[in-house]
């Protein structure tokens, strides 16, 4: 039951790194694939209809951690509490960015809700990456350091598959094949996270068989509903942005 458990934790949070971290990196590239607030609106709108339904993943995952690992949760948590800090105030400005940017209808407003998406984008991806690096037991600034070249260039392979145009262009890096830059990066992700997550050992810190026994059922019969969703969504908006969205 213990390996059950370790296998739907990494789904979940892997799930978030290759999803989330998509629109993270997008984040953390807006000033350079968007230089004027349409681009920038344009560049979001790329991210739009999928950054609230990647969260799901992460609430899913911290869920589990906290049901199933309480011991892992006390290690992520509190020992690691500065990068775990840094994610969580990058996760709330950027959402908070994403959502009142386009509630007020002043160039200002707008400019200072893209700085606040570049600027908690960063947080996260600095957090995420300072977290992996001292989970595998390396120098936080060479974690950091991989983890933002990682997300950028995940961002960047994700708006090359969903921008068209000079957008589109500035995305792909004069190189071919968005999607197998994004599967490539994708990859990428998975292994720094897989390589995490064995460092951690989690099967040795998974709670007791009742309470597993209690938490697993409800979770195996809510993921392929979570997976039909997700397949859903990226069907629905699987075509290129061409106009802006709420955002």
């Amino acid at each position: 039951m213990e390996v059950v458990a370790v296998a739907v934790l990494a789904f979940f949070a892997l799930g978030y790194l290759i999803l989330g971290g998509a629109d993270i990196g997008t984040g953390m590239m807006l000033p350079y694939l968007g230089r004027t607030d349409q681009e920038r609106r344009l560049v979001l709108t790329g991210i739009a209809p999928f950054f609230l339904a990647n969260e799901v993943w992460l609430v899913a995952t911290i869920g589990l951690l906290a049901g199933a690992f309480p011991e892992l949760e006390a290690v992520v948590v509190h020992d690691l509490y500065v990068p775990f800090t840094l994610l969580l105030f990058g996760w709330v400005v950027r959402d908070m960015g994403l959502w009142l940017r386009g509630r007020v209808d002043r160039r200002a407003w707008r400019a200072v809700a893209d700085v606040a998406v570049f600027t908690a984008s960063w947080c996260m991806a600095l957090g995420w990456g300072a977290l992996i690096g001292a989970v595998l037991g390396g120098p936080s600034l060479i974690g950091m350091a991989a983890a933002a070249v990682l997300f950028g260039l995940h961002g960047l392979a994700f708006s090359a598959l969903r921008l068209t145009g000079v957008l589109r262009r500035r995305a792909e890096l004069g190189l071919p094949g968005a999607a197998a830059r994004f599967l490539l990066t994708s990859a990428a992700v998975a292994v720094i996270g897989i390589l995490a997550g064995a460092r951690l050992e989690p099967a040795g810190m998974a709670a007791d068989r009742a309470s597993l026994a209690f938490l697993l059922p409800p979770t195996l019969a809510v993921l392929p509903v979570l997976m039909a969703a997700q397949a859903w969504m990226w069907w629905m908006f699987r075509h290129r942005v061409t106009r802006p969205s709420y955002l």
